[in-house]
């Protein structure tokens, strides 16, 4: 797996609390048998009422980093909700703080979830909207957030960070690498292979 050291990228804002995971992609996409083509409906309801959306807004298309706001991804606890983002083009999030199972989600699938002050989040909407094409780094080694000349703090749990910083984010490539060692191990529990 690759190793996340940092993401680079323009942001699209959409500094809001208690986003959940519904608002991310309804629930009428959840039917899909794989991932493909979520993206494309991340936010579509909240698009659909609101015609001023950022998702819809021509500077943001291309942006890699999204800026959130208290509780992101809060509601029920769909992976669709990071692989609708990841499909879209997000490839870090930076908000407040996060619901603990879309956390776990965006963790497992390669997209850091940092945690920053309001102030600094204020911030970094406030440069975004101002300078679209401006670029923001998340740097998960130094633990910073650049964005032209400023520098901010930002948070990541160690173990979180720990797994994006060593490739090793993604538990079911990581069991699977490990089949031979399972069974090894397995085999040497005797109420693994003592049945009658």
């Amino acid at each position: 797996m690759t190793k996340i050291e940092s993401v680079t990228g323009t942001a699209i804002p959409l500094l809001l609390d208690d986003i959940d995971t519904d608002r991310i992609i309804p629930a009428r996409f959840l039917r899909c048998v794989t991932f493909e083509g979520l993206g494309e409906h991340a936010f579509e309801d909240d698009r659909i009422q609101d015609p001023d959306h950022p998702f819809d807004k021509p500077e943001f298309q291309n942006a890699s980093l999204l800026i959130g706001g208290r509780n992101f991804g809060c509601g029920s606890s769909r992976e669709h909700a990071p692989q609708s983002l990841i499909r879209w083009g997000i490839k870090a999030i930076i908000a407040e703080s996060y619901a603990e199972i879309f956390f776990g989600n965006c963790t497992s699938l390669g997209v850091p979830a940092v945690s920053a002050s309001r102030e600094t989040l204020e911030k970094l909407d406030q440069a975004v909207k101002a300078n679209p094409e401006q670029e923001i780094s998340v740097d998960l080694l130094a633990m910073k957030i650049r964005c032209g000349d400023q520098e901010f703090d930002c948070t990541l749990p160690d173990n979180a960070r720990s797994a994006l910083t060593s490739g090793t984010y993604d538990f079911l490539a990581q069991l699977l690498k490990s089949t031979d060692e399972i069974k090894e191990r397995a085999a040497a529990v005797p109420y693994f292979t003592s049945f009658a």
